[in-house]
């Protein structure tokens, strides 16, 4: 969704996607045993936050860590809220073999003190996430998506732009910029692992993260 409110009254016409049950763990708010918990933030939680959530879970699910590593998304605006992901986005995590089971939520702030990530898909979203964080050693759990990505950065922008206006090319690329960003990312998230696993472990609200 686009982060404008003026823009956000033009919505085109699209046909709702059928919502597709998923597992309780990845329904938000859901109490689990995971030592390790990650949220997504993009805008309307209808486009890229749902879609990189997926690609985690699937990327957990084949590393064998699906039970320790819960997945949320969320947006920083409530639009949408009790929405399936837009029908693009459904059509696009689908043909590459995602699940596309989702209902859009807000972001509350008071979800920092469970999240050990709480990652950004644009530059927009981490400033009102690090605007809407209660303590500042909440900022330190904020992340870009983009941040994970080692390909080369000379000239490439930090964020996954907004596929809400574009056809279904739009969803594709940034269905490939999420990808690219997974090894690191499931790097970090074993790094938090391993420190929640350790005689060290500082627990949810310690100093795990940075």
């Amino acid at each position: 969704m686009p982060d404008s409110p003026s823009e956000s009254a033009i919505e085109p016409a699209i046909e709702p996607a059928r919502p597709v049950d998923v597992p309780d763990t990845h329904r938000p708010h859901t109490r689990t045993a995971a030592p390790v918990r990650v949220c997504f933030v993009c805008t309307g939680n209808i486009c890229r936050s749902p879609m990189a959530a997926a690609v985690l879970r699937r990327r957990l699910a084949e590393e064998g860590l699906a039970g320790r590593v819960a997945v949320e998304s969320a947006g920083t605006d409530g639009w949408h809220a009790g929405d399936p992901a837009d029908t693009r986005a459904a059509a696009c995590l689908l043909a590459a073999g995602y699940d596309a089971g989702h209902t859009a939520r807000r972001f509350e702030a008071e979800e920092f003190s469970r999240h050990d990530l709480v990652i950004a898909l644009d530059t927009g979203h981490l400033r009102r996430l690090r605007a809407l964080a209660p303590e500042a050693a909440h900022t330190d759990r904020i992340r870009l998506l983009r941040s994970f990505d080692p390909s080369p950065g000379a000239g490439r922008s930090p964020d996954v732009p907004d596929p809400y206006w574009g056809e279904a090319e739009a969803f594709a690329e940034c269905l490939a910029m999420i990808e690219a960003a997974m090894p690191g990312l499931l790097a970090r998230v074993r790094e938090l692992l391993d420190g929640a696993d350790g005689p060290d472990g500082a627990g949810r609200d310690g100093d795990l993260r940075r």
